[in-house]
């Protein structure tokens, strides 16, 4: 897409676009902010908003936005070689600042690259000039495990926006040049900068140690940013309404970060601790400024029922005129009150995550629910009037048998039975749709010392759910294949190393097993491995606060299936006492 149609393009988006910023340029911290996909699906991401608006909110800052073009355009936009320009402004990117990203998938990984290059940027920061903008990563994916991005970032900037954010201003302020913006930015929380560091492997290939190099003043591990309480900021809401996304002109507010629960498989219930509510008062406050753009509100929170609040919230909500969509909800917080609500505000569809089929399986993982408690908690939404119900679960967790799978089958039969007996009389039956994942060990985890369960194991697992699911009326299932899951495990269990592979796939168009093999990337060393007598794990440079004893301890008591409950319910909890320390 030549320069023309770019600004052509912008200027077409900020037409349907309410609340967008502009600003000038003149005296101002100029940065690029990209998220690596599509406007379609960019604008659905809260955390991009979020990010948006806390960098416009400075005065000292401008922030303009920047996506992938759509597939139909991409290929003419790289050969035409047009500069890749921001919406706002229709600027190009190589003139700002800062080139910054916000990474939530690791699918998009390839995408960031394509990014760099269409901005005229060479991806990897060793090959980039004092003249280019400086390239900052960050993002959910970046506090998990930054080393696969490690070599295409000047900076990972590492936790929360809403810490980072004034940080970064205050250092750039204060800064004479790059590298003393660089010095300044490894002395502030959560940012890391990959070139002050060597990484020495022992002959096994495996990291022996994160050398911070001498002179920068790096830290021997980066502290993740995080906010200790949220009672004096806004929570993330959308700010851009625009009916051109994923969502439509959805108004997205975050209630709660965190969650108690700390299911041993779960990234974000140890990343996001500890779990804190956002002020009801303000929620609501944004949900009113909102409605003259959207009648349509989605709840956003790894457990929404965290929220002390949550029930005067969706009451109010509903006054407003709001239909109400929630994400996946804890079960064991759900009451009558909470789902005839969200009944009445239109929403025909309950999501929840089972994660297994048997109460044995749900002890290892530390999912602290049982068979009885779902299929009550499906009686209620069932007689609450809800249609349809939406269904998590994963396979290849640890001690899995074959009865844990037919127990997968087992309950969606007894679930779908509880949908029928009270949907017959109403002469409209719904359906159930499952999702079913391959486990992928996650860093950060009790099971980040995991090997993920090989191919062969996982495609027979894969070939039996396909079987014990199949024609079952009014149910429908989506399996995951093996080698989907094969790749994200190693873009999320990898180290710099990786960055090879992750070249190779942006130029072939995502082809991963070629890419695998061009690049020479040893996958099955990072996905195979069992990696518990590892001296250094690739995402330890991050420290997110919680222990590797913690996780041990863990995942032994999962091996023991024993619960840990949930922290909430917990008088003296050391964990979250240590967390933002």
């Amino acid at each position: 897409m030549k320069s023309w149609q770019q600004r052509e393009r912008a200027r077409e988006i900020l037409s349907k676009e309410v609340g967008y910023v502009s600003k000038p340029h003149g005296g101002r911290l100029r940065v690029a902010l990209a998220f690596p996909n599509t406007y379609f699906v960019g604008m659905s991401n809260l955390g991009f908003q979020t990010v948006y608006k806390l960098f416009n909110a400075e005065d000292d800052i401008v922030c303009e936005r920047v996506f992938l073009p759509p597939k139909t355009e991409l290929a003419a936009q790289l050969s035409d070689r047009a500069p890749l320009v921001t919406i706002e402004s229709q600027t190009p990117v190589n003139q700002f600042d800062i080139f910054a990203f916000s990474v939530s998938f690791e699918w998009d990984y390839t995408n960031v690259l394509t990014l760099l290059r269409l901005a005229g940027l060479k991806p990897r920061a060793t090959d980039r000039t004092r003249r280019d903008p400086l390239v900052m990563i960050g993002g959910a994916v970046t506090f998990v495990n930054p080393e696969p991005l490690a070599l295409f970032a000047d900076v990972i900037a590492a936790g929360e926006g809403e810490a980072l954010i004034p940080a970064l201003l205050t250092a750039f302020k204060g800064a004479s040049d790059r590298d003393d913006l660089l010095r300044r930015l490894v002395g502030e929380r959560g940012f890391y900068v990959p070139s002050f560091y060597d990484v020495q492997h022992g002959t096994d290939g495996t990291i022996e140690a994160f050398v911070p190099k001498e002179g920068t003043g790096a830290p021997a591990t980066v502290k993740k940013a995080a906010l200790k309480t949220t009672e004096a900021v806004d929570p993330p809401a959308t700010t851009i309404f625009t009916p051109d996304t994923e969502f439509g002109s959805r108004f997205l507010v975050e209630v709660v970060r965190g969650c108690a629960n700390l299911c041993r498989f779960c990234w974000a219930g140890y990343n996001y601790l500890p779990v804190r509510a956002f002020p009801k008062d303000r929620i609501l406050q944004l949900a009113e400024s909102a409605r003259r753009h959207s009648n349509h509100a989605g709840l956003v929170s790894i457990a929404l029922c965290d929220h002390p609040e949550i029930e005067e919230i969706l009451t109010r909500l509903v006054d407003m005129g709001y239909s109400i969509s929630p994400a996946s909800l804890r079960l064991d917080d759900l009451t009558p009150t909470i789902l005839n609500l969200l009944r009445k505000s239109g929403e025909r569809t309950i999501t929840i995550a089972p994660e297994v089929g048997s109460d044995r399986l749900r002890r290892v993982i530390n999912k602290t629910i049982t068979n009885e408690d779902i299929f009550a908690a499906a009686e209620m939404i069932f007689e609450s009037g809800f249609d349809n119900l939406k269904l998590y679960f994963m396979i290849g967790l640890p001690t899995e048998t074959e009865e844990d799978l037919v127990a997968i089958r087992d309950m969606t039969l007894q679930l779908r039975e509880i949908m029928l007996r009270h949907q017959r009389a109403r002469g409209h039956i719904g359906r159930i749709v499952g999702s079913v994942n391959p486990l992928v060990p996650k860093p950060g985890t009790a099971y980040q010392w995991l090997p993920m369960e090989d191919d062969g194991s996982i495609e027979r697992k894969i070939r039996r759910m396909r079987s014990l699911m199949a024609g079952i009326d009014n149910v429908y299932v989506n399996i995951k294949s093996e080698r989907h899951s094969f790749y994200q495990a190693l873009l999320s269990l990898g180290d710099r190393r990786v960055a090879a592979a992750i070249e190779v796939a942006e130029r072939n168009g995502g082809n991963w097993r070629a890419a695998v093999a061009e690049s020479g990337v040893d996958a099955d060393f990072f996905v195979f491995r069992d990696r518990s007598a590892d001296k250094v794990l690739p995402w330890d440079i991050i420290d997110g606060g919680v222990k590797d004893n913690f996780f041990r301890s863990e995942f032994d008591k999962g091996l023991r299936e024993e619960w840990t409950l949930p922290v909430k319910r917990q008088k003296e909890n050391a964990l979250l006492l240590t967390v933002l320390q």
